[in-house]
């Protein structure tokens, strides 16, 4: 029998659902500042550049697959490798986890209704759309990034590429530098002021301390990285020389700049899946996560320490010894924070009643991925070791198990562990762990036997290789493995999108999780909470007593606030309410911005300098219009 809902509390809901509504349709998809539907529109695109990224690795597998193959010729193959990297590092990982997790998930976990800056996080979705269809747009002449992921000089200066293939990357990398740091920032802010009254620091969920830990490490890594492409195109367009020995500059200091960014980089990548982990582990362990400061602590040191890393991937360009030892040092101590996090997850299983469904199957696989990326990680901190293995694909198997195995394992776990929260929908279970078992053997036998063929000398960035070097039959393997790889993710893909057409309808707990986002409606209504949320511990939906005077509140109206837009603010530390932060509406600018700031990229790429300048005019009448036609946006 229905239970009908007090007369009061239909009012709110009402007002509630009257002030947050959006317009439907395609419109109310291009105007939307909701988080949760900018979070679907990173997800489904960054799928779209997943996918890109997978055909570009299958190329290259079918390529390698054999000696002598003339799948693709080496200028394809050149351009095939560096868009497999940069697509799958600054168009799938880092867009998934912080624009799709973080933006869907953050808000709900803390109890916020959005993020601090819903038009700013409308318009970092939409630089990042822009970016990635400019870099895309480069197969079309022919003219893809040619020269790595990593792009190092001098082979990527005008004198030896002199078509447009490496000013689509660095034009590319700063287009999307810029929707990153909104991303991070606002993450940032949302994380500090918008937690819930009683969030203290020590009852915030781990994967906020995750998504925080990530921001920061993108605000401070990503300048060096824009610097770089920065120097790189005034060289290549206005004949600077940054890179020049003979006028006094350096080819070192692109790779001192771009490993500053990218060593950092891989703990942006990894920390996500930290926190991805300690969300499904203590749900399916039926345990809350033992060592919750220390795991905490360890999520925000991974990220600094990854700051004094950078230099392990230099030590065949001649660096003296004693700045080698020093970061040879760096590279071990970070492996304490990463070891702390594994214990804790271990043992969280190992004291609960584990139920080993498909997030937790694939939760169990990142951590052997994870480990065995690591141990061969801390060979490269033996200096002679890594001397010796630079360049190999002993260094792409150690990349592949972080960047695959640790930090996309944990991305397919969080789809499924998270499906029914979004879609209000149960996924199929048998076809979920058929999916893991596919993408688990699929991943070994692509990436182990990279570490086999690279100490039998097998160096990376090669097209093709003669019979009689020992690597035909690895290969093969490898190839084989990819294959199968692939039909796994095909299956994810499958389930998710039958499951989301026909699969059981659930309530707003099927896995009787702890944080915040179970407490709420699946999938959550635009307002995300009713009522802002009471919060006396780390896993809030575990507490029903605080579950019980939520209702009450909601009865009696107290933190309702359902006549506005609004969301409460809180103090840093303690999340003690402080203020009630003013929310804009849709708007049709952030698209009007991106497409602008888009069209300026595209005429700085083809040196069209003065109209570029218009270009970046409009975007500031477009900001002034912004501002001139909405409110004051986001906290104060």
């Amino acid at each position: 029998m229905a239970v009908t809902a007090p007369a009061p509390v239909r009012r709110h809901i009402e007002n509630l659902e009257r002030v947050w509504a959006e317009r439907p349709g395609v419109l109310g998809w291009l105007t939307t500042v909701d988080h949760k539907k900018i979070g679907l529109l990173y997800f489904w695109t960054t799928l779209v550049f997943f996918a890109a990224g997978g055909i570009e690795a299958l190329l290259m597998r079918t390529q390698l697959a054999t000696a002598n193959e003339d799948v693709v010729g080496p200028e394809t193959f050149d351009q095939l490798m560096t868009m497999h990297g940069v697509t799958m590092i600054f168009f799938f990982i880092i867009p998934m986890t912080t624009g799709a997790f973080g933006n869907y998930l953050v808000p709900l976990m803390i109890g916020a209704r959005d993020m601090a800056f819903p038009r700013l996080n409308a318009l970092s979705y939409w630089i990042f759309l822009g970016a990635g269809l400019f870099m895309y747009s480069s197969f079309l002449i022919h003219q893809a990034p040619n020269a790595g992921w990593f792009d190092y000089v001098p082979l990527a200066l005008r004198r030896y590429d002199g078509g447009l293939n490496i000013d689509f990357y660095a034009l590319g990398l700063i287009f999307n530098s810029v929707a990153t740091t909104l991303g991070a920032l606002n993450l940032t802010v949302t994380i500090f002021k918008l937690r819930a009254p009683g969030m203290s620091w020590n009852r915030m969920p781990l994967f906020c301390f995750a998504m925080l830990a990530t921001s920061l490490a993108l605000i401070f890594a990503l300048p060096a990285l824009t610097a770089d492409c920065i120097f790189l195109e005034l060289q290549r367009k206005l004949g600077f020389h940054f890179f020049d020995t003979a006028y006094g500059g350096d080819p070192l200091l692109w790779q001192h700049l771009f490993w500053i960014f990218a060593h950092p980089e891989v703990y942006i990548i990894v920390l996500p899946a930290f926190g991805i982990a300690t969300s499904i582990i203590p749900t399916f362990a039926r345990h809350r996560m033992i060592a919750f400061p220390l795991v905490a602590m360890a999520e925000l040191l991974v990220a600094f320490i990854g700051f004094g890393v950078w230099a392990h991937h230099m030590f065949a360009t001649g660096l003296t010894s004693t700045t080698l030892v020093f970061f040879a040092a760096a590279s071990m101590m970070v492996v304490v924070p990463s070891t702390i996090q594994i214990y804790a997850w271990l043992m969280t299983v190992n004291i609960g009643t584990p139920q080993f469904r498909a997030p937790l199957m694939f939760i169990g696989g990142f951590i052997l991925f994870f480990v065995i990326g690591g141990l061969s990680g801390i060979m490269f901190a033996a200096i002679p070791f890594d001397q010796a293995t630079t360049d190999t694909y002993f260094v792409v198997a150690h990349f592949h198990f972080i960047i695959f195995g640790a930090a996309v394992f944990p991305l397919l776990g969080g789809i499924y562990y998270w499906f029914p929260k979004v879609t209000g929908r149960m996924y199929d279970e048998r076809l979920a762990q058929v999916s893991f078992w596919l993408t688990f053997v699929g991943t070994t036998l692509t990436f182990f036997p990279m570490h086999i063929v690279g100490l039998l000398g097998m160096t990376r960035r090669v097209y093709t290789y003669d019979h009689g070097l020992g690597w035909d039959a690895y290969n093969l393997v490898e190839t084989i493995g990819g294959y199968i790889l692939a039909a796994g993710l095909f299956t994810i893909a499958f389930n998710v999108v039958r499951s989301y057409r026909r699969g059981l309808p659930v309530g707003r707990d099927p896995f009787h999780g702890g944080t915040l986002e179970w407490t709420t409606t699946s999938p959550p209504p635009p307002y995300n909470f009713p009522v802002i949320p009471t919060v006396t511990s780390a896993y809030p939906n575990w507490d029903e007593p605080d579950r019980a005077e939520d209702l009450r509140k909601l009865e009696r109206g107290d933190l309702v606030l359902d006549e506005a837009h609004e969301t409460p603010e809180s103090t840093v530390n303690d999340a003690v309410p402080s203020a009630i932060a003013e929310m804009p509406p849709e708007s049709p600018w952030p698209v009007i911005v991106a497409a602008t700031v888009t069209i300026a990229f595209f005429l700085l790429l083809t040196e069209h300098y003065a109209s570029a300048g218009l270009a970046f005019m409009l975007t500031l009448l477009a900001a002034a219009g912004w501002n001139a036609h909405e409110p004051e946006e986001g906290v104060g």
